[in-house]
């Protein structure tokens, strides 16, 4: 019974979880379970969040790692395929590899400190779920809708509408493909692997798991060494021949309970006059060795993060109104790709080498498809990690990522004394208006205090002789009205 609710829990939280990367109509516009996973409370310092979280690993086992977390509940389905494909699967009791587990981590904890932000964001399980659902499982989605779509027009029904598939960027395509192909494999062939070998959120809650209330158990009395929990056990974690389990490792599927036919193995609470079996004791070494990572990484000088962010580029990126800066968003966002996602204008993309080599794949503003909503701040109210922080709709209005920049000798009323003046059209808050020229035409004069960094003259302009340069620290944007007010007072209005 406990291993069929789990099982419905988890399979109505990855659909929910998933929907919210793919959905196109706005039906969720704030998603609760993607605010509630570890990676990104930590990176938040969501305190209630990661309170609540350890709490429930304290008191139910790890329990997150297959009912919350969408990477893990996605390898049980791959793990399913696996025994239907083969009816004889057998796992297996294997030892713990703690210094794997715990030099992976202590390697990401050093990268983050030194910049490489971009390396915690691949091996963090729900952002590589989520860079999987935005580049492969939504063009899907999308393809099925526009298929719809079309079918329904043939109807004449225009219930659905088409939508535009595009790859928004080739490297978070082939990394999305890669962690599919590396974990599908991996979970298909040697079940919970990854999740406790290689993830360091599963090393982070195992380390808590070990002290659960409620965990899987063995009655010794009952068992008959049969090894049929053993072979069923996909984390690889029971010792059915000396009755142990390891606990850092399970992961509370409840697989074994069914499998039991001696019903010698249960969940409940540990008794208190005995300490809790495990398959191995390395609790020093594991807290050693963390310990020496973090000194080491302490003493990272900085000098490195300032090599390896630099940029060729003459132009700043531009980041997401509410990220505040480069450095916040760096230090923050786990490349989850839900803003992306969820983006409708689609002017969030994936960055390349924009923020440096430890930025890669973080979102950044690009205005070759479009520009940004004036009133629009949903990918604000969606991010989990604080890296791109609520704002309403009037904080974004004052809120200025980027700065407007005219290019006066490319620009087509100077170069072919031709009319033009959509940047100015495009413009919601003046920040760019036109001024007499030669020959009775006008040409763009901008106000760089005024522009809120939109870019919709960017994406309207024929030749770019506009564009966004983006403030690497955001700052605060000049409201129109007041300009105005400014200037009037400079006259003279004989009163």
């Amino acid at each position: 019974m406990l291993r069929k609710i789990r099982t419905a829990v988890a399979i109505a939280v990855i659909a929910i979880l998933t929907f919210g990367f793919i959905d196109i109509a706005g039906i969720i516009d704030n998603p609760l379970l993607q605010k509630i996973q570890f990676g990104p409370a930590l990176l938040s310092l969501s305190i209630v969040t990661l309170v609540c979280l350890i709490a429930a690993t304290l008191l139910l086992g790890r329990l997150y790692c297959s009912v919350i977390c969408p990477l893990g509940i996605f390898q049980d389905f791959f793990n399913w395929l696996s025994r239907k494909s083969d009816k004889k699967k057998k796992y297996g009791y294997k030892p713990e590899q703690p210094w794997l587990r715990w030099g992976v981590l202590a390697a990401l904890v050093i990268a983050w400190i030194c910049g490489f932000t971009f390396l915690v964001g691949l091996l963090e399980p729900y952002s590589a779920y989520g860079r999987m659902a935005d580049e492969l499982f939504k063009p899907v989605y999308l393809f099925g809708n526009n298929l719809l779509a079309a079918i329904s027009e043939k109807t004449g029904s225009y219930r659905f509408f088409k939508v535009l598939i595009s790859l928004r960027s080739i490297s978070a395509f082939v990394v999305a493909l890669l962690t599919l192909g590396i974990i599908g494999h991996i979970s298909y062939h040697y079940g919970r692997t990854w999740c406790n070998t290689i993830c360091p959120v599963g090393t982070l809650l195992g380390f808590f798991s070990r002290f659960s209330i409620l965990r899987i158990r063995i009655d010794k009395d009952k068992c008959n060494h049969c090894l049929a929990c053993q072979r069923k056990c996909k984390a690889y974690c029971i010792d059915s021949k000396n009755q142990q389990i390891d606990y850092s490792r399970c992961v509370d599927c409840f697989d074994c309970i069914d499998a039991c036919r001696q019903k010698a193995i249960y969940y409940g609470p540990v008794k208190n006059s005995k300490k809790a079996p495990t398959a191995d004791n390395v609790d020093e070494s594991k807290r050693q060795f963390l310990k020496s990572a973090l000194a080491l990484a302490a003493l990272a000088p900085a000098a490195v993060e300032a090599k390896v962010t630099g940029r060729k580029d003459t132009r700043v990126p531009m980041s997401p109104p509410g990220s505040v800066s480069h450095k916040n968003l760096l230090q923050h966002c786990t490349s989850c790709h839900l803003c992306v996602s969820k983006c409708p204008s689609h002017v969030l993309k994936p960055a390349g080498m924009e923020y440096g080599l430890g930025g890669i794949m973080q979102p950044v503003m690009k205005f070759d498809q479009g520009y940004c909503n004036y009133d629009c701040n949903l990918c604000s109210q969606v991010c989990p990690a604080g890296a791109i922080r609520p704002l309403t709709v009037e904080e974004k209005h004052k809120t200025q990522p980027g700065r407007v920049v005219f290019n006066k000798d490319i620009c087509v009323v100077n170069v072919n004394r031709t009319s033009c003046g959509a940047c100015a059209e495009h413009c919601p808050v003046q920040a760019i208006h036109m001024v007499p020229f030669e020959g009775g035409l006008t040409i763009p004069e901008t106000t760089p205090d005024l522009c809120v960094g939109c870019g919709g003259c960017e994406f309207i302009c024929p030749v770019k002789a506009v564009h966004i340069e983006g403030n690497p620290i955001h700052l605060e944007a000049k409201a129109p009205e007041q300009d105005t007010n400014i200037q009037t007072e400079d006259f003279d209005f004989g009163f």
